[in-house]
């Protein structure tokens, strides 16, 4: 069967699905990033939030129906989709609707990723989709879920599960399955001690991207049964999906490049380490995630900024930014910047110098200041002066050191309070 192939067969499949984001975690991994936003609401790559990545790849893909489940620490998060994605058009059914934890059929809050779409059942039953998208609103890639909406009906399964081959050694944080030689799940185990490598393939893997597609009729019932099911943890991995591989038709989908038939890009941005490498991963020539194709754009808000403006051009007081990228709205005043990203409204003055840093929007850094390997969180005001990622242990005692050698720092290391909740 070619029916994949056709775009008229997978565009009906795509308006008849509903897609629904889980973006209720702190993302605890990434420290202080997440004091006061959830891990979906973290800026990335200069101008967007995490968020923005599966949110464009639902619209990109012709899926224009999207929940945003959301819990933790949710403002910021609810801000940027209301600022950023009223565009659709309710006439023509289109919409990204916002689900907060509410309690609707349960005294608690979401208790697992099952329970969140178990306790929001009579909205998506209101919207009558015939596939329902569950994804993740943590993760950084580029996917047309077309792709993988086709392959599940031509298979006649009850659920799909997106995956990717990830490294052994890196496996015990993924769920981990076994296919057989059609693709169907044989075997399927969350977060093991000791994962099983691929048949032929001892280095990697083959890992779940917390990416699934249900048959409508099939999810309610598998999350009423779970919802029953005393002892259940109410999640897909440790649950739902271990529980069906069994006695119905679940199947893997591989995430692969269609040009090379490798591993296409996908990177959980889950540590301070992994967040900074990711960002700047895209400083490169010709980066694995491009930002600039215009034939899959990563929609988002646009603020209405000036453009970036670099300043004075003396021998000792330069203005300038080489192999970096530099957002909207920045001022380098007499400043280096090298190897960096800089996020909107970021200024950085004279005689200061940058190196293999991330600054977030609207941070200022002072004169006469050394940075290097640093993300610095948004709002920050750097005095004059100070030096960051030179001396480890002095960093150690003001900011926080990651295992990689990163310097996080955040406004209330700096004894500036962003957020006065007295």
């Amino acid at each position: 069967m070619v029916i994949q192939e056709s775009p008229r067969f997978v565009s009906r499949l795509t308006r008849s699905t509903l897609a629904l984001i889980m973006a209720g975690g702190r993302g605890s991994r990434l420290k202080h990033l997440t004091n006061w936003r959830a891990k979906p609401a973290v800026p990335f790559g200069g101008k967007f939030r995490i968020i923005d990545f599966p949110l464009s790849n639902c619209i990109n893909s012709g899926i224009r129906r999207i929940g945003v489940l959301t819990q933790y620490k949710a403002h910021s998060l609810i801000t940027h989709i209301q600022r950023g994605w009223g565009h659709l058009r309710g006439e023509f059914g289109e919409f990204v609707e916002l689900l907060p934890a509410q309690q609707r059929v349960a005294t608690s809050w979401y208790t697992g990723t099952a329970d969140a779409i178990y306790q929001n059942l009579d909205i998506i039953r209101s919207h009558k989709p015939d596939l329902v998208l569950i994804l993740a609103g943590d993760h950084i890639y580029k996917m047309d879920y077309g792709a993988m909406l086709a392959e599940h009906v031509e298979n006649a399964a009850d659920v799909t599960v997106g995956c990717i081959e990830v490294p052994l050694e890196k496996a015990h944080a993924f769920g981990v399955m076994t296919v057989d030689d059609e693709g169907r799940i044989v075997d399927f185990e969350e977060k093991p001690a000791n994962p099983k490598p691929v048949p032929g393939k001892e280095d990697v893997a083959l890992c779940s991207m917390g990416i699934y597609v249900f048959n409508r009729a099939f999810l309610f019932e598998q999350l009423i049964r779970d919802a029953d099911t005393r002892n259940s943890s109410h999640d897909f991995g440790k649950d739902i999906i271990p529980a069906v591989i069994r006695n119905y038709r679940a199947f893997a989908y591989d995430f692969l490049d269609k040009e090379t038939g490798t591993q296409a890009y996908w990177r959980d941005v889950g540590t301070v380490d992994a967040f900074w490498e990711a960002n700047l991963e895209l400083i490169g020539v010709t980066p694995e995630l491009n930002l600039y194709d215009t034939q899959w754009p990563i929609w988002t808000y646009q603020e209405q900024l000036p453009p970036a403006k670099f300043v004075f051009d003396d021998d000792d007081r330069r203005g300038m930014a080489v192999d970096s990228m530099v957002s909207g709205g920045c001022i380098i005043s007499g400043a280096v910047v090298r190897h960096s990203l800089l996020f909107s409204s970021v200024v950085v003055n004279s005689w200061s110098t940058l190196q293999d840093a991330v600054i977030l929007p609207e941070v200022t850094i002072g004169r006469h200041c050394r940075i290097r390997r640093a993300v610095i969180d948004k709002g920050c005001h750097i005095p004059d002066g100070m030096v960051i990622g030179e001396d480890p242990e002095e960093d150690a005692r003001r900011f926080h050191v990651t295992p990689g050698g990163v310097v996080l720092v955040v406004p209330e290391m700096l004894g500036q309070e962003l957020h006065h909740v007295r």
